[in-house]
């Protein structure tokens, strides 16, 4: 059966995209409609009980959490080489920064995209509070992926090899490029960073996701 990935342009669901059209794997897209709500129809919350983009249909199994849906296409298709061997330390990195950009990157973005989700009703000076702290803590984190590649001056993030982190860094990369103001800049303003990005908007795979989900330039 045809792989099915629920998605919106620009969303969480580029990076699971980005792996679908790497690996070669078929696949249909499927857009979630989020103007008008559509990731909170009774439908999709059937699929996703959170009520968030992505969700993958993979014959009866049925994926939500990008990282996760990465994960699995990843060892669906072991020769596409996006993880290194199981069992080896360079697999090891591979889930220390994948979960790292989730759980410490993606989330800290979300604060500075939905910082009414962490105040009360009418709180915007919290709000902007939350935003401005956010966005702070992010040029921080981004200083650790720039540390990382200039470190060890390879191409990708983990070295020698594309992997799962480098789609997954563009796409948070992604998010960052209408930051303004003191806190922190744009990711693609750092010289290492955008070269590494720069690489990673170049292979064929991430032009036709991009195509695919119309994405216009700049892409970060």
């Amino acid at each position: 059966m045809t792989i099915e990935l629920h998605y919106s342009p620009g969303n969480a669901s580029m990076a699971p995209h980005t792996v679908l059209q790497e690996l070669g794997l078929p696949h249909v897209l499927r857009l979630v409609d989020r103007d008008h709500g559509a990731h909170k129809s009774p439908a999709y919350l059937a699929l996703n009980p959170n009520g968030l983009i992505p969700v993958l249909r993979d014959g009866d199994l049925v994926l939500y959490e990008a990282a996760a849906i990465c994960l699995h296409l990843a060892d669906r298709a072991p020769a596409g080489g996006l993880l290194p061997p199981p069992g080896t330390a360079a697999r090891a990195q591979a889930y220390k920064w994948l979960v790292w950009m989730t759980n410490t990157l993606q989330a800290t973005l979300l604060h500075y995209f939905y910082p009414e989700r962490l105040v009360d009703a009418g709180n915007s000076t919290g709000a902007a509070q939350i935003k401005a702290h956010a966005q702070a803590r992010v040029g921080g984190l981004l200083d650790q992926i720039e540390a990382q590649l200039a470190g060890h001056g390879q191409p990708w993030l983990l070295g020698a090899d594309y992997g799962l982190t480098d789609a997954y860094g563009l796409m948070l990369c992604r998010w960052t490029r209408g930051f303004e103001g003191a806190a922190a800049a744009p990711a693609r303003t750092r010289p290492v960073l955008r070269a590494w990005l720069d690489r990673v908007l170049a292979r064929p795979a991430v032009q036709r996701m991009l195509a695919a989900e119309g994405l216009p330039q700049p892409w970060v």
